[in-house]
């Protein structure tokens, strides 16, 4: 596989950019969004339900996942119920534990039951995945997200343990895999080859998705055409020793 349009994986925009995200909804390429309180607070967003409510209003038919915020369980609950109220289309972003480590997995649990479809956040290990996994009702849909960048980010290779997350999760067939925090658009096919069902890209590297299948020879050529002309349009020049014999 080399074309965008031939892979099983889901590609989910993620990002706060409202004009953007707005603009990606019409790619049929992008399948949802994500986006979290850090990217938020990035991008300048001061209204956490306006902007959310904004958003929906312009993108009704794809997966947006907002996050809660709160930190001790019942004012967690509170902020997901409310969050899964804007929308038919929203999945409710909530950490895998709080910020003392408390696992939120009675949390996750009794929203699953109640039909709110979560998108159970900043998992990194196969154990989480495991307790995640047994704590989702098997009737109402989820995400998890496996952050597999950050993963890679500690020297370890994420594929094994996004493929066992894969076969973990089989238990819970209404249940999504995602690859979250990807570092380059090759992340995209590592996903697809170890049955994630998402993966979510930054608005960044989707201006990329144009160089899957490029002919790698011409791609050479374009860079060695950029530094010469970018070293020209500088201005750049080398006094060189003209009595040096010129070697092949």
């Amino acid at each position: 596989m080399n074309k965008v349009e031939s892979l099983e994986v889901k590609i989910f925009a993620d990002g706060a950019d409202l004009k953007s995200i707005v603009a990606l909804a019409k790619d049929s390429v992008i399948k949802g969004f994500t986006t979290n309180p850090s990217l938020m607070k990035k991008d300048g967003v001061t209204d956490y339900e306006s902007f959310a409510r904004t958003l929906l209003a312009a993108i009704p038919d794809k997966p947006i996942s907002f996050e809660i915020f709160a930190d001790n369980m019942r004012e967690m609950e509170l902020q997901a119920r409310e969050i899964a109220s804007w929308g038919s289309n929203v999945y409710v972003k909530i950490p895998v534990t709080n910020t003392k480590s408390e696992f939120t997995g009675p949390l996750i649990s009794k929203l699953s039951r109640d039909g709110i479809a979560l998108n159970v956040t900043a998992i990194l290990t196969v154990e989480q995945v495991r307790q995640v996994t047994e704590a989702l009702d098997v009737e109402t849909p989820a995400i998890i997200s496996v952050f597999a960048g950050r993963i890679a980010d500690t020297g370890v290779d994420p594929e094994p343990i996004m493929a066992e997350s894969a076969r973990i999760m089989k238990a819970k067939p209404k249940a999504e895999l995602l690859w979250a925090s990807s570092r380059e658009l090759l992340n995209i096919f590592q996903a697809n080859d170890v049955g994630c069902h998402i993966i979510t890209v930054t608005h960044d590297m989707l201006k990329k998705l144009s160089l899957i299948g490029k002919d790698l020879s011409d791609y050479s050529l374009e860079t060695v055409l950029m530094f010469y002309k970018d070293a020209m349009t500088a201005g750049f020049t080398i006094n060189v020793n003209t009595e040096i014999e010129a070697t092949a």
